[in-house]
């Protein structure tokens, strides 16, 4: 068993990753999350001419998928990393460089994004580090346009195993504050499993104007 020290240490690095054992963590999880990658891409239905922002990109390869396969949206990509906002970069270049893509080194609790400048805004599996959850859902609030979606994915569960606590702060915080803060039509989305892991998303969206 590995000692309690290191094994604080690697958590640490997936929720901020650093040098090369960060980087390396980076391109593991692009591996491990394709299932989910895939699947909250669909739920966002993007449109032509849209802008589109992942808090917490990693080593941008959800953004390199819909930057792909649409090539008449744009696509922020927000992390607090900057050894992961290097891979990113080094992945979508030819976008940033036809200005279809940029990226933000920063944090989600306070989005260097513009007020209603985006269209949908979606995050994979950073929901557990997330210190404030009325706070991100403030911000994202605050840029999206009116009729604008989120998709927060994550995992709840694995196996047999159900994760409680993740569940319970879904239900008892962050879809409270989402209807407070006055999103409409915020629910709790079931998607596939991934390596055993039970993928769900919670969904919203801003009301018309």
């Amino acid at each position: 068993m590995l000692p309690q020290v290191l094994l604080k240490w690697i958590d640490s690095q997936y929720e901020n990753p650093r040098g090369p054992v960060g980087k390396y963590i980076g391109e593991k999880m692009v591996r491990q999350h394709r299932v989910e990658v895939e699947w909250t891409i669909e739920q966002l239905d993007i449109q032509p001419g849209t802008t589109v922002l992942e808090l917490g990109c990693g080593a941008g390869d959800a953004m390199a998928t819909i930057l792909q396969r649409h090539p008449d949206v744009h696509v922020m990509g927000l992390d607090r990393s900057k050894t992961i906002i290097d891979s990113a970069r080094q992945r979508n270049q030819a976008s940033i460089h036809t200005k279809r893509a940029n990226l933000i080194q920063g944090d989600l609790h306070q989005l260097e994004v513009t007020d209603a400048s985006i269209d949908h805004v979606f995050s994979i599996h950073t929901l557990y580090f997330w210190r404030d959850v009325t706070t991100v859902l403030s911000e994202i609030e605050r840029v999206l346009k009116p009729n604008g979606t989120f998709v927060i994915t994550y995992c709840d569960g694995k196996g047999d195993v159900e994760w409680n606590d993740i569940s319970e702060m879904v239900r008892n915080q962050f879809i409270p504050a989402a209807v407070s803060l006055g999103f409409k039509d915020v629910s709790v989305q079931r998607g596939p499993d991934s390596r055993d892991y039970h993928t769900v998303a919670v969904t919203g969206c801003t009301l018309n104007s």
